[in-house]
């Protein structure tokens, strides 16, 4: 996989998480989380960008478990509003599943820098 589509598949999952939240949401625990998610996955994608141009594998590194943490909060958050109903989940699978398979490269990727 090329870096040009990995950072294509960075910026498209963020752009999937602000266009799911193209309405403000209609409780205080909906907007809360809504504006976290939004955060966590712009700030993956951001980061992920950061690791491209970090010029030591220690800073590469740190860059990706940045991205990762980011990963895994925007998960974890997508579970949160799903359990509690704010979302559905036929509206979000397809962003839970590129979520977890991010999750999976950036795993793996962390491997070679560690």
């Amino acid at each position: 996989m090329s870096k040009y589509n990995l950072d294509n598949r960075f910026e498209d999952f963020a752009a999937s998480v602000i266009v799911l939240f193209d309405k403000q949401p209609v409780s205080f625990a909906a907007d809360y989380l809504a504006k976290q998610l939004i955060r966590s996955a712009c700030s993956s994608a951001l980061n992920f960008g950061e690791f491209e141009g970090a010029r030591s594998n220690r800073d590469k590194a740190n860059k990706l478990r940045i991205a990762l943490k980011e990963l895994r909060e925007s998960l974890r958050n997508l579970n949160i509003q799903l359990k509690s109903e704010i979302l559905k989940s036929e509206n979000i699978e397809s962003i839970r599943k590129e979520n977890d398979e991010l999750i999976r490269i950036l795993v793996t990727l962390l491997k070679k820098y560690e």
